[in-house]
């Protein structure tokens, strides 16, 4: 259990300590562009949208992946009496 929650801490700060992350598609980087020249503020919250939606899957892998493990884990340790 103490391995897995270091394992877990560790991946939460590696995250935690990544530098902003700017990922748009073509079209939303076109359209970005074109508003900032404009005056408008809007590419900030347009870059936070997308990694949202960028970050959904891997929190559903990482849960899926932990009821898992945990499943197994408790399917393989031998019962002892």
């Amino acid at each position: 259990m103490k391995r897995v929650l270091s394992i877990i801490l560790f991946f939460l700060m590696a995250v935690a300590m990544q530098p902003e992350a700017k990922a748009q598609c073509a079209m939303c980087t076109a359209n970005a562009e074109m508003g900032v020249k404009n005056g408008n503020t809007q590419t900030k919250g347009l870059n936070s949208g997308v990694l949202y939606l960028l970050a959904a899957p891997f929190l559903l892998a990482g849960v899926v992946g932990t009821v898992w493990y945990t499943s197994y884990r408790k399917k393989s340790t031998p019962n002892v009496a």
